[in-house]
């Protein structure tokens, strides 16, 4: 597959980009040696490989949960700028 110059320029309208003409030929070396890259990866065979689940050879480190000391809802509260007795009071985000 080709990337083309138009391919590139329309890439960069989508995105609402301004791209140099300059710009432009990188981005087009760099999308066509990714298409490449992808081409030769689809090339290959890998039947009767089994699928990676691991990326790592490490396991997860799991700890063992210990209480500690938190904030009481008045120190959580002494900052915010608005609030009542345990809540915080934010502007309405979602409207019906």
């Amino acid at each position: 597959m080709e990337i083309s110059v138009k391919t590139i320029q329309h890439l960069a309208h989508l995105s609402r980009l301004e791209i140099s003409d300059e710009q432009v030929a990188n981005y087009q070396a760099d999308m066509q040696r990714m298409v490449t890259f992808i081409q030769q990866l689809q090339a290959l065979d890998t039947n009767g490989v089994a699928p990676l689940r691991i990326m790592a050879d490490s396991n997860n480190a799991f700890r063992a949960d210990q209480i500690t000391n938190s904030l009481t809802a008045k120190d959580a509260l002494k900052n915010a700028p608005s609030h009542d007795q345990h809540y915080f009071k934010v502007p309405t985000v979602i409207k019906k």
